[in-house]
């Protein structure tokens, strides 16, 4: 047995464990730090020597969020907006990747250009764009000119991804439904949509966490309370004069937790559709 290759390697697995470690300790710390401050008080969030747990439990902070009606309705808001990006996002996608898969037509890869360059556009260059169309159009202060903004960002992944997804899927399927004497939309629906549900379920969550997580747009193209989402709402609760933040954390808690539930039950799926879907188009 060679000891110094057997050595050598010891040392880089040892090395590999620790950079893990430490990563997941950079990536971890702060999440836990805000998941206990959300059971402190604001005094003792900033008290020194600062504790990581508290002798002092307290649901004050959920409690005040959860029995809130306004606090609430930013959860709805972002909930509502959320889910009709993700369905709307993922119709429009299936449709548009099945016409760049499976047929060619004029201008398909000038229209492929433009899909990723609408991708590679820094959403913030748009701000003031969309200010004044969603003005102009009444729907300032609107879910729907919320979600048709989200749209423009959502959809050119979604195609990019679907289209990669569906490049995987062999045109026999396609051909053997036609031999039946169904069409295409029958093709679609019934054979491709099916099994192509680890591309959708990994289109529709990083959908949902875009729409979810969204600050700017959020907060420019909305006016009232009643309808800010819950970036925005955690936002608010930085006053003039002083800010609640054990409230500020409890909030940031329940906002993650829809993320991480879903990420937890399609895990296998978002990692199978991301992987198939990542092939060119």
């Amino acid at each position: 047995m060679d000891l110094p290759n057997v050595r050598r390697r010891g040392l880089k697995r040892t090395g590999v464990y620790a950079g893990l470690v430490l990563g997941a300790l950079f990536a971890g710390l702060p999440v836990l730090w805000m998941a206990l401050s959300s059971f402190k008080s604001n005094s003792e969030i900033f008290e020194y020597p600062p504790r990581l747990i508290t002798d002092n439990f307290s649901l004050d902070a959920y409690t005040t969020i959860l029995t809130d009606p306004a606090k609430l309705r930013f959860f709805l808001n972002s909930y509502v907006i959320g889910l009709s990006v993700v369905v709307l996002t993922l119709v429009v996608a299936i449709f548009a990747a099945y016409a760049f898969s499976r047929y060619d037509f004029p201008l398909k890869r000038v229209l492929n250009v433009v899909v990723i360059s609408v991708q590679a556009v820094p959403p913030i260059t748009l701000l003031i764009p969309y200010f004044g169309l969603m003005v102009t159009l009444g729907l300032y202060n609107t879910y729907p000119g919320l979600i048709l903004t989200y749209l423009v960002f959502t959809l050119p992944y979604a195609i990019i991804m679907m289209t990669g997804y569906f490049n995987t899927l062999p045109k026999e399927l396609d051909e053997a439904v036609k031999v039946d004497g169904a069409g295409p939309l029958t093709a679609l629906w019934r054979i491709l949509v099916p099994i192509s549900v680890p591309g959708l379920v990994s289109v529709g969550l990083y959908t949902f966490m875009i729409a979810w997580n969204e600050f700017l747009f959020a907060l420019t193209l909305t006016r009232t309370e009643d309808m800010r989402t819950v970036p925005i709402g955690i936002q608010l609760l930085m006053g003039q004069h002083s800010y609640e933040w054990n409230e500020m954390m409890a909030m940031s808690v329940l906002g993650c937790v829809p993320i991480l539930l879903l990420f937890l039950f399609f895990q296998r799926f978002f990692i199978g559709g991301m992987s198939a879907g990542a092939v060119k188009i």
